[in-house]
């Protein structure tokens, strides 16, 4: 049905009586809406533009990164190889430093490949040192005292014996770098001091409900299936693995943390690297709070930096997801950290 001259002009009487401010105002609201979508437009395209130049940047850095890298690990093999083991140590500080600044733009694969490769450098490097190490000498001494009539002559004895291993520490094995620490205790206070850790592998292993004090700087640190157990330990020089471990309270300064199979533990960290955990669940950070007199100085000769400490940064390797943080390991809040040790 066609529409009368009157229905036909209703609209514009409509309007009319609604006013000048009214029709003006839906006049506007046309363009308002276009400069909205148009602004929406270009900040999508910034955002763009933003994610590509990032990406650029990235890659760009992540191929610096591998070429540089790729010289300084064949220096300290080199140097390694050319039996020069301290000039391998300080180019393998450099090397570990690359790596630590290189973190914020390498991929997690990376970042762990470039850590296998500072490990096995560091191993190569301690067994290195120990095979230069000069052999002891051992002197023969004559029995000074006769042989009763009739009985067998006793043999002569060596000057210097190696003194079996005290009940609870751990035995290095042989040809390998220097061993030391504790396994197997229960319920202990266990101590090492600075002579007997300085740029020794220590090895923690199967202690129960045990309080240990490492004053002094290890090369490595070790700890293995352990439980329930505080563990203060120096400036490590290189990394430090914990293992299995459950409900512990661990104190470390290293370049490396690396964490697997461990529960409801608690780190207090200076760490100048990214920590790495794996399969772990309800672990939790805080910045290392440990000090000892001539704790300065063995931070001096672990070469590690104190400036540098990526305590609150780690990578959890079961956990994929970029948008959202993980569920295994969480910052210590501040009203719960342990301050002072001793």
């Amino acid at each position: 049905m066609e529409a009368t001259g009157e229905e036909r002009r209703a609209p514009a009487a409509f309007v009319a009586a609604l006013g000048p401010e009214t029709g003006g105002t839906a006049a506007a609201a046309l363009p308002e809406r276009l400069q909205r979508r148009e602004a929406e437009r270009q900040r999508g395209v910034a955002r763009q533009r933003e994610l590509k130049e990032a990406q650029a940047v990235r890659e760009e850095g992540s191929e610096f990164f591998a070429a540089a890298f790729g010289r300084e690990r064949e220096a300290v093999e080199a140097l390694l190889a050319a039996g020069r083991p301290e000039e391998a140590a300080a180019r393998l500080q450099g090397l570990q430093k690359l790596l630590t600044e290189s973190v914020r733009f390498l991929a997690p694969y990376e970042v762990r490949q470039g850590q296998e490769a500072v490990s096995r450098l560091q191993a190569d490097l301690a067994a290195r040192r120990q095979q230069l190490q000069p052999k002891k000498k051992f002197a023969f001494r004559n029995l000074k005292k006769e042989a009763a009539p009739g009985a067998e002559p006793r043999p002569a004895e060596p000057e210097e014996r190696a003194e079996p291993p005290a009940p609870g520490s751990a035995e290095g094995e042989s040809g390998g770098p220097p061993l030391c620490g504790f396994s197997r205790a229960e319920g202990r206070e266990l101590e090492l001091g600075p002579a007997e850790l300085l740029q020794h592998d220590v090895v923690l292993e199967e202690l129960r409900g045990c309080q240990v004090r490492l004053r002094g700087n290890p090369n490595t640190l070790r700890v293995r299936e352990c439980r329930g157990c505080t563990v203060l330990c120096g400036p490590v020089s290189t990394s430090v693995l914990v293992d299995g471990c459950s409900e512990c309270q661990l104190v470390v300064a290293c370049q490396q943390l690396r964490t697997h199979r461990t529960r409801g533990s608690r780190f207090y960290v200076q760490v100048t690297s990214r920590a790495v955990i794996e399969d772990c669940s309800e672990v939790s950070f805080a910045p290392y709070t440990w000090s000892y007199p001539g704790i300065e100085a063995d931070f001096e000769s672990s070469g590690l930096d104190r400036n540098s400490n990526n305590w609150n940064l780690v990578d959890d390797f079961d956990w994929l997801a970029s948008d959202r943080p993980s569920p295994n390991w969480s910052l210590i809040p501040e009203e719960e950290r342990v301050s002072c040790w001793d």
